[in-house]
């Protein structure tokens, strides 16, 4: 696929009465442009397996709600949207953390034939074409929310296998709520989000093993009415025991929850 053919994120308006939320997916895209495409190991990218599957599909009752998405179109491996763009870590304890150009799995497996490594101009050239337009449109959508209501909220949604031993050595909560030790959200919404997560049969955490990666940070400013939370799911949870398929009655559980989140947080927008 031609990078020119597409842009690298695409937006879903809501369906509704518009509200100030903004769900991103940055890490379910698996496109590959032409021009890179055979730089990878073929088979690894026929179904890139740091992929977060089928993240924007759980979310697609958010439309009706009123809430905006956008998701990007390109694979993780190509740039992480939710990496330093300068690659700072986002963490310093000992655990793996993939590059803002990925060049291995989680699993450790490198993803690149020999000798295509991205250097220091193509990573360059990746940030302009691929990750600031990303930043760009949530940093417009944003400031549309906020001039419309006051105050916005930036949903970003991920999962993760419920297992990766290079990161974790035991199995990750079923959702891990990510505030960067609640300095991206104002408290009363931090709240409000636990407490709904929590009203289920989901073990959750709360700023621990993940607090929000760089899209948050970057985004969240609650002392400017702009908020922003991180939510870690594991796939098990809306996938099959493999973590392969989407599993319908294992969603839509996870979906009645989300839904029950997002209806608590517009009401606690207002009170802001």
């Amino acid at each position: 696929m031609n990078e020119q053919e597409i842009l690298p994120y695409h937006v879903i308006e809501p369906e509704t009465g518009r509200v100030p939320i903004l769900i991103s997916v940055p890490h379910s895209g698996t496109a590959f442009p032409d021009n890179i495409r055979d730089h990878y190991d073929q088979k690894l990218i026929e179904a890139p397996d740091d992929t977060d599957w089928f993240v924007h599909k759980l979310y697609d009752f958010a439309p009706a709600m009123g809430i905006t998405m956008i998701r990007a179109e390109y694979s993780r491996w190509v740039i992480d949207l939710n990496r330093d763009p300068e690659s700072a870590p986002l963490y310093d304890d000992g655990r793996l953390i993939t590059e803002l150009c990925p060049t291995s799995t989680f699993a450790g497996e490198p993803i690149y034939k020999d000798h295509h490594m991205p250097g220091r101009k193509e990573i360059e050239r990746r940030l302009e074409v691929y990750y600031w337009p990303y930043y760009n449109k949530v940093s417009e959508i944003l400031k549309a929310l906020k001039s419309k209501f006051g105050k916005v909220l930036l949903w970003d949604a991920h999962s993760i296998r419920q297992y990766v031993p290079l990161i974790r050595k035991e199995v990750f909560p079923d959702v891990i709520l990510g505030d960067n030790n609640e300095k991206t959200a104002d408290r009363l919404l931090i709240e409000t989000a636990l407490v709904s997560l929590k009203n289920s049969k989901l073990k959750v955490e709360h700023n621990y093993p993940f607090k929000g990666g760089h899209l948050t940070r970057y985004f969240g400013k609650p002392e400017e009415k702009q908020h922003a939370l991180q939510l870690e799911m594991t796939k098990i949870n809306y996938m099959d025991n493999k973590e392969i398929h989407y599993d319908i009655d294992r969603a839509n559980i996870v979906r009645k929850r989300l839904k029950a989140t997002f209806d608590n947080l517009i009401k606690q927008l207002k009170s802001l």
